[in-house]
């Protein structure tokens, strides 16, 4: 990492505002102390393992899967590379070929729909664009939408195929203005004593 180069922050804010998946619980932020009050602010927060910008572990969907806390922090971090997507309803094999580098197999990437706000339905990869990457040695998998997830039937396959293959998932990144292209990324999940997943800060630095 060199920290005299800029971090781009691909963190979306939590707050009343940030979408969260039809039928998990809402952000919500209230003041319990201010400084007239207590002499000092501090937030109350309410809000689901999976708001705003947040990781999913294998056991999310995965009986036995690994847990967030057995997730080591380093599979969260170090090289991706970002692939621009064509904005459409559903991601396939053909629009990851057209994105995928010429040279080098990526171990983490992350797809830049170009989506500007969350929202359900939004893009996501079918069942053949996730088996696609797994074939390639992809570990760790991000996309800038509310889901990884295409299919709307409630089976949710492609999550069931990535982290039944211990590839991990990113869900919810602000990707606007990011190229395409090689990065340096740090994900730092909350330390939630949590099974399924956290929300998460992630940062890239242009390599």
């Amino acid at each position: 990492m060199r920290f005299e180069t800029p971090w781009l922050d691909v963190t979306r804010p939590l707050g009343a505002a940030t979408f969260v998946f039809p039928g998990d619980p809402p952000v919500q932020l209230h003041p319990h102390a201010t400084l007239d009050s207590h002499g000092c602010h501090v937030t109350g927060l309410s809000m689901g393992s999976h708001s705003g910008t947040h990781v999913d572990a294998p056991a999310h969907f995965v009986r036995g899967g690994a847990t967030l806390s057995e997730v080591p922090l380093g599979r969260w971090n170090g090289p991706v590379w970002v692939l621009e997507i064509p904005a459409s309803a559903t991601i396939d094999e053909a629009d990851l070929a057209l994105a995928w580098p010429r040279a080098g197999a990526p171990e983490r990437v992350l797809l830049n729909t170009r989506t500007t706000a969350l929202a359900h339905p939004s893009s996501g990869l079918n069942l053949r664009a996730a088996v696609w990457l797994l074939e390639r040695g992809v570990r760790l998998v991000g996309i800038d939408t509310p889901s990884i997830e295409c299919d709307d039937t409630g089976l949710f396959p492609v999550h069931h195929a990535l982290l039944g293959a211990d590839c991990l998932i990113i869900e919810g990144l602000d990707l606007r203005g990011i190229a395409a292209g090689p990065y340096g990324m740090v994900c730092m999940p909350l330390k939630l004593d949590a099974p399924d997943g956290a929300p998460a800060r992630v940062a890239l630095q242009p390599l």
